[in-house]
């Protein structure tokens, strides 16, 4: 099953005192953000051109640190002109579950910018705090694109710290305008845009040009590139390409943050070199990735250089050790991955090459395999998932469970008591896969969550396990999908 890295954040604890004030006080004061529900969600959004709505669930720590950063953003922004909504709905509510299917919640909390009587959705991209929000919704209820007038205005919007496009034309119409203001409607929530009639404001670049042309300016490698073909898909893709650094940095810079999040969400395959940035001589390593990345640009792989101090969150989550670095890891959107520790400079252009070539083995995250496995439910790692799973000649139900997962927790007894029900007979096997430290083999298992629960029959029949969570339940469902035996089918004719 294919997996991503994501970019691991916390958010701040909010003080018990300073809550139960703030509660205090909202018992006071008006509440700005506007509840919606099944009975009123359609008719409040088809009425607003703009609308921010927050789909949060009432158990969610996330959701209780953002709920009074979002009061406070929504309370300024009801004064703004004209007024921008800030609403919420109950998500974990049943009656509210189709909602929450139809914008395509995943987890909790999802916020999305609802335009036009809600016929453009848009992903919430802002930070997570008041002042943030308030920023941010600003620029995104405003014009997609805002005009240039000066030198003063394209150095404020111009910084040097992010991705910012610029559309220079000798007149705001025609096929080429209207086709770039479509494209800032679209990219809004990802980029900034702009627009000028004079090259000259701009403080890179031709400025003898009267375009029309797109300039992006970005805070990497050759700080800005033109473009002059207008066709939407065309510039779309100039956009996502360009805003891309060649070799993209993590470390413990925030401002490096947005582009390793495009990093790992983008469809190419990727590849990561780990090592320690701070120690003496690694500029021949680095120079030599820049060079290999250079090499296969726009080939389909993406690369990414992460500081050793940074990385302790990827290594843990590709089950690699400190010890390692230098290290070279490739992930396919497959979810395979290629790896290559202690290299050496001269290492990386072979290594890239043979991946390339399917002349690497993939690399499995495993466990070490148990010394001894005599409990009633066998624990199988990636190391041995083939040989307990494909190949033990049995039906095998296994469980895919998180250490740190309650359901997983409630469930383990269970379990226990239906291993130990089927403890005398040879060709059932009830099994359990760490899947936050192995790697899961095989691409007809699909773990989204915990506890995750499939059975294959000797046959090879998968069938995932959607019941109710009780040992009769359990036994139930084994009896009805498993193979028989010769054996037990004589026995059965014989009753």
């Amino acid at each position: 099953m294919a997996r991503s890295v994501s970019v691991w954040f916390a958010l701040s604890a909010i003080l018990c005192s300073v809550t139960a004030i703030s509660a205090e006080q909202s018992s006071e004061t008006k509440d700005f953000v506007l509840t919606l529900d099944h009975s009123n969600f359609t008719d409040t959004v088809s009425k607003r051109k703009f609308i921010v709505v927050e789909f949060y669930a009432p158990w969610c720590g996330h959701c209780k640190n953002l709920a009074p950063e979002y009061e406070k953003a929504a309370s300024i922004l009801s004064k703004h002109d004209p007024p921008v909504i800030l609403a919420k709905v109950d998500a974990n509510e049943e009656a509210n579950k189709y909602l929450a299917n139809e914008y395509e919640v995943r987890g909790y909390p999802t916020l999305r910018i609802l335009r036009n009587g809600g016929k453009n959705v848009q992903e919430y991209k802002g930070p997570r705090e008041a002042d943030g929000i308030v920023e941010y919704l600003k620029k995104q209820s405003g014009p997609a694109s805002a005009e240039l007038k000066s030198a003063e205005d394209a150095s404020n919007l111009i910084d040097g710290k992010k991705i910012v496009v610029v559309g220079v034309f000798p007149k705001f119409s025609g096929e080429e305008f209207e086709n770039y203001m479509a494209l800032a409607e679209k990219l809004r929530s990802d980029y900034e845009f702009s627009h000028t009639l004079d090259a000259k404001h701009l403080p890179r670049g031709e400025s003898s040009v009267t375009g029309p042309v797109v300039r992006l300016f970005k805070p990497f490698d050759e700080l800005f590139v033109d473009f002059e073909d207008f066709n939407v898909e065309a510039l779309e893709k100039f956009v996502a390409e360009s805003s891309m650094p060649l070799v993209t940095l993590f470390n413990k810079d925030p401002s490096n943050h947005p582009f390793v999040i495009k990093f790992y969400n983008s469809p190419n395959a990727k590849a990561m070199l780990f090592a320690n940035l701070s120690v003496e001589g690694i500029d021949s390593l680095t120079s030599k990735y820049r060079e290999v990345a250079e090499q296969y640009k726009g080939q389909g792989i993406g690369f990414l250089l992460g500081d050793l101090e940074a990385s302790q969150a990827a290594f843990q989550y590709f089950g690699v050790q400190e010890s390692q670095v230098p290290l070279i890891i490739i992930q396919n959107n497959d979810g395979k991955k290629y790896l290559k520790p202690n290299l050496l400079a001269n290492d990386i252009a072979p290594f890239v090459k043979d991946y390339k070539e399917g002349k690497v083995p993939p690399y499995l995250k495993s466990e070490p395999i148990p010394e001894e496995n005599k409990e009633p439910v066998k624990v199988v790692v990636a190391d041995t998932f083939e040989d307990m799973v494909f190949k033990s000649g049995k039906n095998v139900l296994l469980e895919f469970y998180a250490p740190w997962c309650g359901h997983c927790k409630k469930l383990a007894p269970i379990l226990d008591e239906v291993a130990v029900h089927y403890e005398k007979d040879d060709n059932v096997l009830i099994a359990k896969l760490d899947a936050t430290a192995n790697d899961i083999v095989g691409e007809n298992f699909d773990v989204r969550g915990y506890p995750t629960i499939y059975f294959r029959s000797t046959s090879g029949n998968i069938t995932p396990y959607e019941g109710n969570r009780t040992k009769e339940d359990i036994v139930n469902f084994i009896e009805k999908n498993r193979d028989k035996t010769a054996q037990q089918e004589s026995a059965k004719d014989e009753l």
